[in-house]
């Protein structure tokens, strides 16, 4: 019986994307964390969606970078 290796996940990845149900890979936006006082509010509220990769070459990127991220979406392990 051929032994099967555990694959690493890349950490940076796993914490930046999440993948939904249905297989797509979504990601939060960038510039959330300080320097928004003179931000406009709806710019602010757009902050909160999760954008779709549209891109096929970097979702494949992002699932080869983290293997088990759909997984262990809900629950990941200790």
């Amino acid at each position: 019986m051929a032994k099967k290796y555990k694959l690493k996940t890349h950490k940076a990845t796993a914490k930046r994307f999440r993948v939904t149900g249905g297989g797509k890979v979504v990601r939060t936006k960038g510039g959330k964390s300080h320097l928004r006082r003179r931000t406009p509010k709806r710019t602010k509220h757009q902050f909160k969606k999760m954008l779709v990769l549209e891109n096929s070459t970097d979702a494949k990127r992002v699932k080869r970078l983290a293997p088990y991220l759909k997984l262990y979406r809900q629950n990941p392990p200790g």
